[in-house]
C-alpha cells in the first residue's frame, strides 16, 4: 500500500503542498518585516507559530511532544537540540512553548523572504567561518537573553547525514556559561525519515521532540564534560 500511495503523495506536494506553503511563507515573511516595531511580540510569534505547524498539517505529518513541564515559565533557556533535517525547524518554532531567537548560518540571509524576515524577528547570523564575527553573535544573542526569552541552537552546526548525532560545537554551551542560564537538550526523532538531507520531497512520517530537563553547566568542572553530557542527554532523548 505504501508505495502504491507515495506516487500520488508526491504528487500533492508539488501541485497543492508546496504552492500554499509558498504562499505561507512569503507572507509570514512580509508581516514579520511589517510588524518589526510592534510591541506584541506573543502575537507575532503566534503568527511564525502557525506557518510552521503548516508545513505538517499541510503534509498529513502527526507530531508528538512531550516534556513541556520541564521549562518553567519565565525563565530563559539555551535550548539545543539535534540536527535531523529542515523538518526540525518547523517542529521545533511550532510547537516549542516559548518566544526564542535562532542561532543559525549566514548563508539563510540571502534566502528570498526568509533570510528578511528572521532578520525582523531578530534572529541572529552567526559568520561560521569568521572567528570575530562569530563572537560579535554570540554578544547579540546574549543581549535578547533576558525576560523568559529563550535561544535555539543546533549545535552539530548542520543537518546529519546518516540520522546519527554528530559532535556538539562550543557556541551554544559558552553563551550559557557566560550568563548562567540552563541547559534544555531537545531530543528530535523521525524528522530524518520525512526528509533527510538531498531529498527532494517528503515522506510520511510521525515527528516526535522530547523537551528534555534543565542542565546545570556549572556542575561540570571542564567544558568539554558539559558539552558531552549534554550531548548524551539529547541522544538519549530521541524516540525509536
Amino acid at each position: 500500500m505504501k508505495y502504491i500511495i507515495q506516487p500520488f503523495y508526491v504528487l500533492y506536494q508539488y501541485l497543492i503542498a508546496v504552492p500554499i506553503l509558498t504562499f505561507l511563507t512569503i507572507f509570514t515573511a512580509v508581516f514579520t518585516m511589517c510588524t518589526v516595531k510592534w510591541k506584541n511580540a506573543e502575537f507575532v510569534h503566534r503568527v511564525q507559530q502557525f506557518w510552521s505547524k503548516s508545513y505538517f498539517w499541510l503534509m498529513f505529518l502527526p507530531v508528538s511532544i512531550d516534556g513541556t513541564e520541564n521549562i518553567q515559565p519565565g525563565q530563559s533557556y539555551v535550548f539545543v537540540s539535534n540536527h535531523q533535517s529542515m523538518f526540525d525547524v518547523w517542529l521545533i518554532y511550532g510547537w516549542l512553548p516559548v518566544i526564542f531567537k535562532w542561532l543559525m548560518k549566514a548563508e539563510l540571509r540571502k534566502v528570498p523572504f526568509i533570510g528578511s524576515g528572521c532578520k525582523a524577528a531578530g534572529h541572529i547570523f552567526v559568520e561560521r567561518n569568521r572567528a570575530k564575527a562569530s563572537v560579535e553573535s554570540l554578544r547579540q544573542v546574549e543581549q535578547q537573553l533576558t525576560g523568559g526569552v529563550c535561544t535555539v541552537i543546533f549545535p552539530e552546526g548542520t543537518r546529519t547525514e546518516d540520522g546519527q548525532v554528530g559532535r556538539f560545537k562550543r557556541g551554544a554551551f559558552q553563551i550559557a556559561l557566560d550568563l548562567g542560564l540552563p541547559v534544555i537538550p531537545l531530543s528530535i526523532s523521525g524528522c530524518y525519515e520525512i526528509m533527510p538531507k538531498g531529498a527532494w520531497f517528503v515522506t510520511n512520517h510521525p515527528a516526535h521532540m522530547h523537551i528534555g530537563k534543565p542542565i546545570d553547566l556549572k556542575q561540570f568542572e571542564e567544558p568539554n564534560d558539559a558539552i558531552e553530557a549534554v550531548r548524551q542527554a539529547v541522544i538519549e532523548g530521541i524516540k525509536e
